[in-house]
């Protein structure tokens, strides 16, 4: 770009690419009103051999989230209830168990976290720019008991469809782009002729950056820190190709630093508030990229709904690509 993008920059894009109105005034899904029972149908057509590959990170206390990190979130706290230590012991821990006869005993559990601390959907009502979500809602549909409109479980019977991976870090000839690059649209374009591949409209597309896989296990500032991602350039392909939904391997989808200075995260004003796109992040593609790269098959069913927690605006996932 030839001058700095700054929020007025931000506020053209979102104006230019918004699908506000394309599906109704009152319309919360996005895009994945392009996801049709003929395109789900169809994308079954990409499984061949059977295979199943997750793509979600391990839910647990070593996860990629720093202590006093973005927005207060932290790593899923994983605690038991009741254990074998119970069972041992015979210690009676409810009405049920003292009432029957111990032949039967039981382990239960509790998790804790921030719903966006792992693999995981961003909901619509997640973002705001200049007072507004996804078609022109306000803040008011956002309470303390959670999102009105917009929540992630509008998503719960829709994230599953085609599925391409776009590998930009094979693509480029490297394990993982260096922080700060920002990807484009010439570079979709490329990974797509590299790879035999068109992205198409409903699709589910996944943008592999290596980030995941170098960082996995010594995380550093991967929260939040310097990081490659989407770029304010790759923009036209998104939007041209009426994807239902984007998966980054990358905490936060977008290149990090931002590329305008006065607007945090403006990928997400254009994408998620502009278009109404579901986004992905923190998906783990290390085993599907090299999966893809023996087969040479970069289309797969991919499955990842939502849990659905009520009001919710984000959730974590266990996405898999069936080849």
């Amino acid at each position: 770009m030839a001058t700095t993008p700054n929020v007025e920059t931000v506020r053209e894009l979102v104006k230019q690419y918004s699908n506000w109105g394309r599906w109704g005034d009152d319309d919360d899904r996005g895009t994945l009103n392009h996801l049709t029972p003929e395109r789900v149908a169809a994308a079954a057509a990409c499984i061949r051999s059977g295979k199943t590959i997750s793509m979600a990170l391990p839910m647990d206390a070593s996860g990629p989230q720093v202590s006093g990190g973005f927005g207060g979130r932290f790593n899923p706290i994983h605690l038991m209830f009741r254990d074998g230590g119970d069972i041992s012991m015979g210690t009676v821990v409810d009405e049920f168990y003292q009432g029957n006869d111990r032949h039967l005993r039981g382990t239960d559990d509790i998790i804790i976290m921030a719903l966006q601390s792992s693999t995981q959907w961003d909901a619509l009502a997640h973002i705001f720019f200049d007072g507004h979500m996804y078609n022109g809602f306000g803040p008011e549909q956002v309470t303390s008991k959670g999102a009105k409109v917009g929540a992630v479980g509008v998503a719960a019977a829709s994230m599953a469809g085609r599925g391409v991976l776009l590998d930009i870090a094979r693509l480029k000839g490297v394990d993982a782009l260096e922080p700060g690059y920002a990807i484009t649209a010439e570079d979709l374009e490329a990974a797509e002729k590299m790879h035999g591949v068109t992205v198409g409209a409903g699709d589910f597309l996944m943008v592999r950056t290596g980030m995941t896989g170098e960082r996995k296990g010594k995380w550093g500032d991967y929260a939040g820190g310097p990081a490659p991602g989407m770029g304010l350039e790759s923009i036209p392909f998104i939007h041209g190709r009426d994807i239902a939904g984007l998966a980054v391997d990358t905490w936060g989808m977008e290149v990090l630093p931002n590329q305008t200075p006065d607007v945090f995260q403006p990928l997400h004003c254009v994408f998620i508030v502009g278009m109404g796109l579901w986004i992905g992040e923190i998906f783990d593609f290390e085993a599907l990229a090299d999966d893809c790269a023996e087969d040479g098959q970069y289309d797969f069913f991919f499955c990842a709904p939502p849990m659905t927690f009520t009001r919710a605006v984000g959730s974590p996932v266990n996405p898999m690509a069936i080849k």
